[in-house]
């Protein structure tokens, strides 16, 4: 039955009737499979590491307990996918029987969520797999886990597949060690690609290492020929990563290191500062890195700022200089590493990027004020270099503030003018929407004939854009190819930068596949790191990767994007085919362009990421820097990995 009259049209009726009956509930395994992002953050590569990371925490969280030397990870394939081996010398998963469920512990573990020893300070003070659903997490989304336990001089196993048993816990002989060993292979239902990242792995290895001095990581990659073989180690800890951290840099005073036990707390960090302008903070939570930060680190800004500002005062430093210092300034040319150990910390969301514990704010402000205080009263000299550079750093900041006002009132960046050269999409959704960033007026031509118009952007950029890692700020905000590229894309820069007005969440560069062509995709990625970096920081970023080669023979014809794919289709072709190497894209055709760059469907584009931050750092100071000795001493010693160089 149904009732007319307003407009609205209300149905009465049982057929379609929301009760008990509609409602599914999906326990275990199955709820972790239907939505996997909840616990792993997502399905792509970043999750694949993600429950390595799991099992990885869960080893540490033994050597944090004192039980732990020695962890391996092996990385192999069994034909059809990547499988990852986890080892550890701690003191095994408990294989004894729970009355309650009248199952072995380990098969709790392994399959329900929030089960663990971590949910009392009894087995572990601190920890960084708090949540009880790491392995549980692992075992679901994995084709198949297999657990090897020693323990008692006894060896046990069980095996499972998707989150289910397949094999009851085992005693499969006897030995005179001791730890856990995890085996899975990520599940390809579930994962886009289920392959694990060797290098950003590395990076998680080297600073887990960095935290936990004494404990020994070894990796092995059984996947390429030969196969690698890493050992990492750090005897000193904190101070080891701030060396590290800062390699290639000209520090300008000693490392400063502090550890404090406030009640179940221990705050330790690590601190220097060097010629450069940009601040490195990497935190660390129960050996957990925290990308975004937390209450620890606004802790920390707070209480250093306060401490070096006071300091300053005192000595009526900043009196001489006439300047006004902020805490960026004080911040200016820091390195610092932040590892806070504690009970229970509240991280926001699974994936554990940044703490929410509100109560370790005060703790870190407190013992960061104490040990700094006393370092810089009982470190005169050091203090002196310290409150330098600081006041560098202010009257800088002014000066440069100055030039960019001036530069403002005749600049495009606050115009809402949109760049003459810039050949505009229709879509008016910056999440559909993409640009593409072109070397050279041919190309630019090419491009904008082969484009989609209605959802791709064409901006031409004419030759090399100004090295921003030598240039003057002044110089920097005159650029015109440089106020280009910032008009087209709605952010502004520096002190006006607004990501939520960027008009392309695709920024693609294209260019050449040659040295020139990777010269002018340096000089723009450095001036996005630099100036533009959340664009890089959201993912917004992206590399087109045109092709090296076109094959004809007769009708037929294909491109290639390496010359390993190039060598491939020569012996697939028997030899008897014509060759075109493509030296820049203005030698394609608009059709050819937009089937081998531009199309969505068959193109290839290589998203631009900066998960290690500090060694972004160092890459583009090094390569784009002033220092030429620097630079010739890692073109030297990197030489042997150049695999195609265009002469």
């Amino acid at each position: 039955m149904k009732f007319e009259g307003t407009g609205l049209i209300f149905m009465v009726g049982v057929e379609d009737e929301y009760n008990a009956s509609k409602i599914t509930v999906l326990e275990g395994p199955l709820g972790i499979r239907k939505r996997p992002a909840m616990y792993i953050g997502s399905t792509g590569p970043g999750g694949v590491l993600h429950l390595l990371y799991e099992a990885l925490d869960n080893a540490v969280d033994e050597a944090m307990a004192g039980y732990c030397k020695t962890i391996k990870i092996t990385l192999s394939t069994n034909g059809t996918g990547d499988v990852a081996e986890l080892s550890d010398d701690g003191r095994g998963i408990p294989i004894d029987i729970m009355p309650k469920y009248n199952k072995p512990a380990l098969e709790v573990i392994m399959t329900s969520l929030h089960s663990g020893g971590k949910f009392n300070n009894d087995v572990y003070k601190t920890a960084g797999g708090l949540h009880g659903v790491g392995l549980t997490v692992i075992n679901s989304l994995s084709e198949f886990t297999e657990i090897t336990v020693k323990k008692n001089g006894k060896e046990y196993k069980m095996s499972f597949s998707k989150g289910i048993p397949t094999s009851s816990l085992e005693q499969v002989g006897e030995t005179t060690g001791r730890g856990t060993t995890i085996k899975f292979k990520p599940d390809p239902e579930i994962f886009v690609t289920p392959n694990f990242d060797a290098e950003i792995l590395k990076h998680r290895l080297r600073y887990t290492t960095f935290l936990n001095p004494g404990v020994r990581i070894i990796f092995v990659d059984e996947r390429v020929s030969p196969k690698d073989e890493q050992e990492y180690f750090s005897q000193n800890g904190l101070p080891d990563f701030i060396a590290y951290l800062n390699k290639g840099t000209d520090a300008i005073t000693p490392i400063i290191h502090f550890k404090k036990q406030v009640e179940l707390n221990t705050i330790e960090i690590a601190i220097q500062y060097d010629k450069g302008y940009d601040e490195k903070i990497e935190a660390f939570v129960n050996n957990i890195r925290t990308m975004e930060g937390g209450t620890h680190v606004i802790g920390f800004r707070s209480a250093f700022s306060r401490a070096i500002i006071n300091y300053m005062t005192k000595s009526r430093i900043a009196e001489k200089r006439d300047v006004k210092i902020i805490g960026d300034d004080v911040r200016e040319g820091l390195t610092v590493v932040i590892n806070v150990l504690m009970a229970n910390p509240e991280f926001e969301g699974q994936t554990k990027e940044k703490l929410g514990s509100m109560q370790i704010k005060g703790i870190v402000e407190n013992v960061v004020y104490a040990q700094l205080s006393r370092y810089l009263e009982e470190h005169p000299s050091e203090a002196k270099t310290i409150a330098e550079k600081v006041i560098n750093a202010a009257a800088a900041r002014e000066s440069a503030k100055k030039a960019r006002e001036m530069v403002r009132k005749r600049s495009i960046f606050e115009s809402s003018a949109l760049p003459g050269k810039l050949a505009d999409c229709i879509e008016g959704d910056p999440a559909k929407a993409e640009i593409f960033i072109v070397e050279g007026e041919s190309a630019g031509g090419s491009s904008k004939q082969g484009r989609d118009k209605q959802f791709q952007a064409i901006l031409p950029l004419k030759g090399k854009i100004l090295n921003v890692e030598k240039a003057s700020v002044e110089r920097i905000f005159d650029n015109a190819e440089i106020h280009t590229m910032v008009a087209a894309f709605g952010t502004g820069i520096k002190e006006t930068l607004n990501i939520d007005k960027i008009r392309y969440k695709k920024i693609i560069l294209m260019s050449d596949a040659d040295v020139d062509g990777s010269h002018i995709r340096t000089l723009i990625l450095t001036f996005l790191y630099r100036y533009l970096k959340p664009v890089i920081d959201n993912g917004y970023v992206y590399i087109a990767q045109p092709p090296l080669y076109k094959i004809t023979k007769g009708r037929e014809s294909a491109y290639c994007y390496s010359d390993e794919e190039l060598e491939t289709k020569l012996r697939g072709y028997e030899g008897k085919a014509a060759v075109q190497r493509y030296k820049g894209l203005g030698e394609m055709n608009p059709e050819q362009l937009w089937e081998t760059t531009m199309d969505p469907e068959n193109r290839v584009l290589k998203q631009i990421k900066v998960d290690d931050a500090a060694k972004a750092n160092e890459l583009f100071t090094i390569l784009m820097g002033v220092d030429v000795a620097k630079r010739k001493k890692f073109l030297e010693e990197h030489s042997g990995e150049v695999k195609f160089l265009d002469i």
